[in-house]
């Protein structure tokens, strides 16, 4: 099974340019504070790289910690 990383939209991508915001809905991340949990794949890394600034991202060991407790 894959990880999985959590993904919070920490900043608004109001003043971010079209294609950043093309990447947070993508990540399906559309309101701040909104937490989404994705697989670990190249695609979804590329996508939060690209908006890095804007999120907080939890490593898939905390995330699989989170989840057993």
């Amino acid at each position: 099974m894959a990880a999985k990383l959590k993904i919070k939209l920490v900043k608004s991508g109001i003043d971010a340019p079209p294609n950043l915001r093309q990447c947070l809905k993508g990540l399906g991340l559309s309101r701040m504070h909104r937490v989404r949990e994705l697989e670990d794949t190249p695609m979804v890394r590329g996508m939060i790289f690209k908006v890095r600034h804007l999120v907080a991202v939890d490593p898939p060991e905390a995330a699989d910690k989170e989840r057993k407790a």
